[in-house]
């Protein structure tokens, strides 16, 4: 059994990951050798790792387990300045990545990634049920343009869905970047330079200003990378359908990594919130956050007992779902958004849409100026994501357990400790 001498004071401030993962695998400075190789398949490199010795020093511990000697060996693009992980095909398998971002140009920011978070949406990519996503994404500005005034370096950012527009036609002009024929999504998309915007699970990311948003001190950085993309979703329809009055009664459908925020905004905006969920299950968690009560659709009894009484539905559920329940619980003149995107057609009853008049809805993300608005909201009344925190080469388990429903709300990846640039 191999015995990994233990780290000077100096040496475990240098290596910080590589320090953590010696003290979760050793006891007493001894761990097991099929411990140690099948935790390389992860953390490390596999071939070092067998050639570890009964006696080993710190020093060859850390460089069998850095990152950064897999990422090196990785092959990537031509003139590849970033790291980062990727999915190369539908197996749902991330594996480490080189790649080319743009230039900083004079309305650029490098933005240095602290946290990204891991949305539903980017496991619909990586299943080839959409294109590929990984945008919310939160860091430390390195680095501005000569033309940048909102930003300086050392500033806290995040960057979205999208880092690019047109800026000239109808939609643009208008504020709402995010219709535009020309969007540049964060993820999958042409460049003006033609280089491919490659997302977020990487050291950085080069952003315009425009599409750059200045995280308030309060918050932290990890809990506000999932605001990015869930938070937006649910806040920009409370605002775009009068959602957000207080007194209004909100139901929303799910509570996941979307749903648990469209109950924190609900509540901090002075609606009265239910959580509308298959059974109770999650009952604790939403009274937690301040919802009213939780309607079980696997009760016929609390669906009838709820009839008429909403004024808003906000249906954040991202797998095929009954519609019926949630009309009925509608008043007449209620709205429905629907934010939750599940893969193919969706159906539903057209008759009590009919006879309420009800308004279906939905919302792409939102604005650049709704994305800073929320971000201020968040600062205002400490609003943050609630997440579980994970080491980037824990990604692909992440994604199986999210597939399972297996997180309390939401995976955000630490690419600052576990990416090693």
């Amino acid at each position: 059994m191999p015995r990994i001498k233990t780290a000077t004071a100096a040496e475990a401030a240098k290596h910080p990951r590589e320090f953590s993962i010696l003290v979760n695998l050793a006891k007493d400075g001894e761990a097991p050798r099929e411990v140690l190789l099948k935790a390389s398949q992860s953390y490390g490199d596999e071939t070092l790792v067998a050639a570890l010795g009964d006696e080993v020093e710190f020093a060859d511990f850390a460089k069998a387990f850095n990152k950064a000697s897999q990422l090196a060996d990785t092959a990537g693009e031509e003139g590849a300045n970033c790291l980062g992980w990727a999915a190369r095909d539908t197996s749902a398998q991330l594996s480490p990545y080189k790649f080319k971002r743009r230039e900083l140009g004079p309305k650029d920011l490098f933005l240095k990634i602290t946290h990204a978070g891991m949305c539903h949406s980017d496991l619909h990519t990586i299943n080839g049920d959409w294109g590929p996503a990984l945008h919310e994404i939160v860091g430390i500005v390195a680095a501005v343009g000569s033309e940048v005034t909102k930003f300086k370096v050392g500033d806290r950012a995040g960057v979205g869905t999208y880092v690019d527009s047109c800026r000239n036609c109808r939609e643009c002009q208008a504020g709402d970047d995010q219709f535009c024929t020309e969007c540049v999504f964060t993820y999958n998309a042409k460049h003006k330079d033609g280089l491919q915007s490659q997302g977020g699970y990487s050291s950085h990311i080069i952003s315009g200003e425009h599409y750059t948003f200045k995280v308030p001190d309060n918050l932290d950085l990890a809990g506000v990378a999932p605001l990015l993309c869930a938070g937006i979703t649910v806040y920009s329809p409370y605002k775009l359908y009068g959602l957000d009055k207080p007194g209004l009664k909100i139901g929303v459908v799910g509570l996941g990594g979307l749903g648990h925020m469209a109950v924190k905004f609900g509540v901090a905006f002075g609606c009265e919130v239910y959580v509308i969920s298959r059974s109770l299950a999650k009952e604790a968690e939403a009274l937690a956050m301040g919802a009213k009560a939780v309607i079980p659709t696997n009760d016929e009894e609390a669906i009838k007992a709820n009839a008429n009484q909403l004024d808003g539905i906000i249906d954040t559920v991202a797998a095929k779902h009954d519609f019926l329940p949630l009309f009925n619980m509608l008043k007449p003149k209620g709205k429905m958004c629907v934010v939750g995107a599940p893969p193919g057609d969706a159906s539903f009853p057209w008759f009590p849409v009919l006879f309420k008049s009800l308004t279906l809805c939905s919302s792409l993300v939102g604005t650049p100026d709704d994305t800073q608005e929320m971000l201020d909201f968040c600062g205002e009344k400490n609003i943050v994501s609630d997440v579980e925190v994970i080491d980037i080469s824990y990604a692909n388990e992440a994604y199986t357990r999210m597939e399972k429903g297996d997180v309390k709300f939401r995976f955000v990846i630490d690419i600052n400790k576990s990416l090693v640039a």
